[in-house]
């Protein structure tokens, strides 16, 4: 890496624009960065930093962005700092720009504006700069590929802190181990430790947890196993022996419920049969007492019989009544029935003749038949008179109606007035409505024409916001392909370099021997060329350049399409106009909510038009009824006049007819009731006379039909009937006494019946007592046995479940016990790593060895052959971090000692030989990255004039391969002894830089 040119504006003490050419302060090899303290020195070192990673070395990192802007800046001058270099062959310039607080172009106050980096590369073959990205994360990610170091490992081999490396050198292994960790990236191997530590710890947790549910159980078994089991085991988590104790133990107490099982399984057999035997002894008292009741209640209903067998002789002579009586049942049935039939005909003649006069009390039904018949025939003259008198009330409504009509006409032509009086303003407000609805149409239709363009901008508006996205995707596109398209062409160049540099050993393959030669034309080919390791031949660079031609067909590609996206992205800008997407969709908004307003508003057009409609048919309709009603009420006037007349000549018609009642109706009323009442009596009294007649021949068959049954008097033979219910309720009384007769007769000719009455009473009681105290006995023993085998099956389960919680721990007992020996040798705990080294800890000895040896090759000369720097991996004590430590061996006593003994000069030459020697380690860690341009930070102060002279030989020695030092010190002979300078001066408007070459 070579540092050409730095070109700073508004950074930090700089107010305005500062330029630093590398390139003519390199050319000495050896220049000196100084100036008074706080002028800017260490700033120039910065803005190499942050042009680079984008942030600035150390503590101040802090607060980066605005902080970084200077003071003595004009409030429009953006800070800025441009590097140019050149690093793996490739020239590039990064720039970066902090974000900022600028004033607003309109207005007052100011706006942020966001932070923005460039990165370049120069095209050679164009003589151009070719842009490579924008992005602040693609371009850091690209100077750390091509550095091949981070800004941690940047400012420790290119910005040689003295200061840090001389607390190094006086740092505990501790401290020595952060910061090589941080140079050398061993954060993998600390990542391993901290892997392996977690994992430990994470088995050893569910080892514990597995040893714990495992403890769980013992005591699940012990509780299971009562109050007499044995205690179980006591180990802690985690012993290596706990699982064996406690599956011995669960072993024992499985034994003891079995046995225990065993005893209550015998108990509970002797029990079951005792109590058997005790419920058949109960079986055989209950028969006895049971027979013995039958046969006690057997006599006791016997005697019972004996008291009812005059009742019972009595129930069997009125059954035989009964039946003969059956024979005389339908003659009474049939004069009952006629009796009652006598009886309603006589109720009804006595009604009838009630409703008549007295004159008719002794007539006989034909008289009153006589006389109903002259009545209906009076009745039929006033049939001509009935008509009249319904003329007349026709009559009477018709003139009803007429009246009701005339209001009716009355009400209508009020109405009609009332609302033609109204007439003129109902039209001249739906006129006006009619108005306003044209005039908001017209609106609507002078705003649809606007619409159309105005959504078709907003469109175009959108579509150019997106074809911007779409151009800048395009552009990266197109920067990353080219990009890649320049690495294939490089890469195929390359190729063909070393083909061409190897074309001798390609042409030598295709030699015949004394064949000429292609290119010289000889015979003799003594020394033909040989192909070395890595030779490029025809297909590789035939590869190379295929490979080349398709990334560049890519670009091309690419380009094509950005080139239709901005061409598509120019017409929509034309269209849309500079005005930005979201005021146009507020202007077309706004538009829209008119649009709507206006349409709203002339959609009452046809409603209003409807209503002038309906209101003008409304006045047609009210004057029409005006005139038809005037004409109703001439033709109303006539037709009272003939109504008039037709009624007098009736009223004088019914004058007559109506004789003294109040009209022919009333009079044809009574006419009618009497013929009707005549009528009703002299059926009433006919059917009396034919009633009487039946029931004298229904009492003639009646005494008949006793006399042939055997009874006395015809009262005796109905006295003798029973009704259903009497006759069923006889029967069953009859059937009970004789089927309880047999029941008893049955019951006391048993044999074992009377056999038990002669043994002594049953002692049932005792028998009951003996059977429960048996069930008790056999309750208890059940009990026991069921407690015996939920224990037996209960600790059966726990123990399984304890086995199998045994055999799932082994696997991850074996995984822990290996896990742990891991991470104690990882972790330096171990017995098997004898001098207590981390992991990472050992991988950083191996490198701390190296920056040893290369920093003892310039100590030796900077201290003429005194120092030595050696690695010491010796054991720590205290339990202090091990195999770190760095000693010095002085030549002149022949002894290693600690580097914190070391005097103020020779610790400064000792930590910059250390520092030199670290920046070699980490850039061959890195890749082998050149580094051409390197800074050294003050420290020469404390030296006198032959160390100073000797050190500076050494920086002077790495010059060679065209390397360049920057010392940066306030030491004024470095500034007789160094020609080529960099002075940094502090001015009331900000500091400024004056160079000055060899």
């Amino acid at each position: 890496m070579r540092l050409h040119r730095l070109d700073i504006t508004a950074f930090g003490p700089f107010g305005g624009a500062q330029s630093v050419d590398f390139d003519d302060l390199s050319a000495a090899g050896l220049f000196l960065l100084h100036g008074p303290t706080g002028a800017g020195k260490t700033s120039v070192l910065d803005a190499v930093c942050y042009a680079l990673y984008g942030s600035v070395p150390g503590a101040r990192q802090s607060g980066q962005g605005m902080t970084l802007r200077s003071d003595h800046a004009a409030p429009s001058t953006r800070t800025e700092v441009r590097l140019e270099l050149t690093v793996a062959g490739r020239r590039l310039e990064i720039t970066r720009q902090p974000p900022w607080e600028r004033p607003k172009k309109r207005g007052a106050g100011t706006t942020l504006d966001k932070a923005q980096s460039w990165l370049r590369e120069y095209d050679a073959v164009a003589g151009s700069w070719k842009d490579l990205s924008r992005s602040h994360q693609e371009i850091g990610e690209e100077i750390t590929q091509a550095l091949g170091m981070s800004r941690e490992q940047f400012c420790q081999v290119v910005l040689l802190p003295q200061g840090d490396f001389a607390r190094f050198l006086r740092a505990d292994a501790e401290a020595r181990g952060r910061l090589l960790g941080r140079l050398f990236d061993t954060h993998r191997f600390a990542a391993v430790e901290k892997r392996l530590a977690d994992r430990r710890r994470a088995t050893e947790a569910q080892v514990r947890e597995g040893d714990t549910e495992l403890l769980a159980d013992a005591h699940r078994m012990q509780q299971a196993a009562g109050d007499d089991a044995l205690e179980p085991p006591e180990p802690a988590p985690g012993d290596p022996g706990l699982a064996e104790a406690v599956l011995g133990w669960a072993a024992v107490v499985r034994s003891t419920a079995r046995e225990r099982l065993t005893l209550a399984h015998c108990a509970r057999a002797a029990a079951e049969s005792a109590r058997a035997a005790a419920e058949r002894d109960l079986d055989d008292v209950r028969e006895v007492a049971r027979l013995q009741r039958r046969f006690t209640e057997a006599r006791e209903r016997a005697a019972r019989l004996e008291e009812r067998a005059d009742a019972h002789r009595d129930d069997r002579a009125r059954m035989e009544r009964a039946r003969k009586a059956e024979a005389v049942a339908p003659a009474l049935e049939l004069r009952d029935a006629a009796e009652a039939e006598h009886r309603r005909a006589s109720t009804d003649e006595t009604r009838a003749r009630a409703e008549l006069p007295q004159s008719y009390a002794d007539a006989g039904a034909a008289g009153l038949a006589a006389a109903a018949r002259k009545a209906a025939e009076e009745l039929g003259g006033l049939e001509s008179a009935r008509r009249a008198e319904q003329r007349l009330a026709e009559l009477v409504a018709e003139r009803t109606e007429l009246d009701g009509e005339e209001r009716a006409d009355e009400d209508v032509l009020q109405d009609a007035e009332g609302w033609l009086a109204e007439w003129e303003t109902t039209r001249a407000e739906l006129q006006a409505r009619i108005e306003s609805a044209q005039e908001a149409a017209t609106r609507a239709e002078q705003l649809a024409v606007q619409r159309e363009p105005a959504g078709k901008r907003l469109a175009a508006a959108r579509q150019r916001d997106q074809l911007g996205r779409d151009t800048d995707e395009a552009q990266a596109r197109v920067l990353r392909l080219a990009e890649r398209a320049v690495e294939a062409r490089a890469h195929w160049l390359d190729l063909k370099e070393q083909r061409l540099l190897g074309i001798a050993a390609e042409l030598a393959a295709g030699l015949i021997e004394g064949q000429p030669c292609a290119v010289c034309g000889g015979t003799e080919h003594p020394e033909p060329a040989q192909k070395v390791d890595g030779h490029v031949d025809r297909e590789k660079e035939e590869r190379a350049l295929a490979a080349f031609q398709r990334a560049d067909e890519e670009r091309a590609e690419a380009e094509r399409r950005l080139g239709l996206v901005q061409r598509a992205l120019a017409a929509a800008s034309a269209e849309a106009g500079d005005t930005p997407t979201d005021r146009l969709a507020a202007l077309v908004e706004e538009l829209e909510e008119q649009y709507a307003r206006a349409r709203r508003g002339a959609s009452g057009l046809h409603p209003a038009q409807e209503a002038l409609l309906h209101a003008e048919r409304e006045r047609d309709r009210r004057t029409a009824a005006q005139q038809e009603a005037a004409v109703r009420a001439a033709s109303r006037n006539t037709r009272r006049d003939a109504l008039e007349r037709e009624r007098a000549v009736l009223e004088e018609e019914l004058v007559q007819a109506r004789d003294d009642a109040e009209s022919v109706a009333a009079r044809a009323a009574q006419l009618e009731r009497r013929a009707g009442l005549l009528t009703e009596a002299a059926e009433a009294a006919r059917a009396a006379d034919d009633s009487a007649q039946r029931l004298k021949d229904a009492d003639a068959r009646l005494a008949d039909a006793a006399f042939r049954a055997g009874f006395d008097t015809p009262q005796a033979a109905a006295a003798a009937v029973l009704d259903d219910a009497a006759h069923r309720d006889l029967q069953h009384r009859l059937d009970a006494w004789q089927a309880e007769e047999a029941a008893v007769r049955a019951v006391l000719a048993e044999a074992d019946t009377a056999a038990a009455a002669q043994r002594p009473p049953a002692d049932l009681a005792t028998a009951e007592r003996d059977a429960e105290a048996a069930a008790r006995r056999l309750q208890g023993t059940v009990s026991a046995w069921d407690a015996a085998e939920r224990r037996r099956a209960e600790l059966d389960r726990l123990s399984a479940r304890a086995t199998a919680s045994v055999r799932r721990l082994a696997p991850l007992r074996e995984e822990y016990d290996r896990v742990a020996r891991m991470a104690g040798l990882a972790a330096g705990t171990s017995a098997d790593n004898e001098r207590r080294m981390r992991l990472e800890a050992y991988v950083l000895a191996a490198r701390l060895e190296q920056v040893a040896a290369a920093a003892t090759v310039r100590l030796q000369r900077m201290s003429s052959g005194r120092y030595t720097l050696v690695h010491s991996d010796d054991r720590a004590g205290r339990g202090a971090r091990s195999g770190l430590g760095l000693h010095v061996v002085d030549a002149w006593t022949g002894r290693e000692r600690d580097t914190a003994t070391l005097s103020g000069g020779e610790t400064f030459f000792a930590s910059l030989a250390l520092a030199l020697g670290l920046a070699d380690v980490v850039t061959d860690e890195a890749g082998g990255v050149r580094l051409d341009t390197l800074f050294i930070d003050e420290g020469f102060g404390s030296l006198d004039d032959q160390t100073l002279d000797e050190v500076l030989d050494v920086l002077d020695s790495l010059r060679e391969r065209d390397r360049s030092v920057g010392i940066v010190s306030h030491v004024a002979d470095l500034r007789r002894r160094i020609h080529a300078q960099l002075e940094v001066v502090k001015e009331r408007t900000g500091s400024v830089v004056r160079q000055r070459g060899q």
